[in-house]
C-alpha cells in the first residue's frame, strides 16, 4: 500500500521523481523561495561537492525544522535514507537559503521524544500560501488547511525529522517561517 500522497503522482512515487521535482524548482527557489520552503546545501560525503535540495522548511527563531520524505511505502519498510541526510550525518554543517536570507547552521536528526513532539507540532500545524499549491500536487480535490496538515503529518510520521540550528551571525535571526 502506498501513502495517499504517492498514489497517483508518478513524480512522488520514487526517489528519482522527487529529485526531478527538486531540480525543476531549484532555479526559482534559489532566487526567492516561497515562505515555508528553502534550498538546503550539504557537502557530499564521498565527493566533497556542494549538493542542493529544495525542501519544506519551517523556521522558528534560530531553528528550522525539515523532514526527509520517504519516496514509497516499501522504502519505509526498508528504512530508505536520502543522500542529503547521509551527507548531513557525515558533515552536519549546512547552508540554508530561506525567503529571508541565507544562513549557515548545524543539522541533526531528532531522536528525543520531546524534541520530536515539539517539531511535529510546528512542522505539521504551520501552513503557508505555497502549501496550497503543494497540496494540489500531492492530494486530489480542493486543497484545505486540514488536507495540508494531514499531508505534512504523513510526511513527518513516515519520514526522518531534522532540525537545523542556525549559527549566530550567519544572518539576523528573526522569527519567521
Amino acid at each position: 500500500m502506498q501513502l495517499p500522497e504517492r498514489a497517483g503522482n508518478p513524480f512522488t512515487k520514487s526517489a528519482s521523481g522527487g529529485r526531478t521535482i527538486s531540480a525543476v524548482m531549484l532555479p526559482f527557489f534559489v532566487v526567492l523561495p516561497p515562505r515555508g520552503f528553502g534550498v538546503l546545501t550539504t557537502t557530499g560525503r564521498k565527493t566533497g561537492k556542494r549538493r542542493r535540495k529544495c525542501i519544506h522548511a519551517i523556521r522558528r527563531g534560530d531553528r528550522v525544522y525539515i523532514v526527509m520524505i520517504r519516496p514509497t511505502e516499501s522504502a519505509i519498510r526498508t528504512r530508505h535514507i536520502s543522500a542529503w541526510v547521509l551527507n548531513i550525518r557525515a558533515n552536519p554543517t549546512v547552508e540554508l537559503r530561506l525567503r529571508d536570507g541565507s544562513f549557515t547552521g548545524l543539522a541533526r536528526e531528532l531522536t528525543e521524544p520531546a524534541d520530536i513532539a515539539h517539531a511535529e507540532e510546528i512542522y505539521c500545524r504551520t501552513v503557508n500560501p505555497f502549501d496550497y499549491v503543494e497540496c494540489m500536487f500531492h492530494r486530489s480535490g480542493r486543497p484545505t488547511r486540514a488536507k495540508i496538515e494531514e499531508l505534512h503529518r504523513s510526511w513527518f510520521e513516515h519520514g526522518v525529522p531534522l532540525v537545523i540550528e542556525l549559527q549566530a551571525g550567519s544572518q539576523a535571526a528573526t522569527d519567521s517561517s
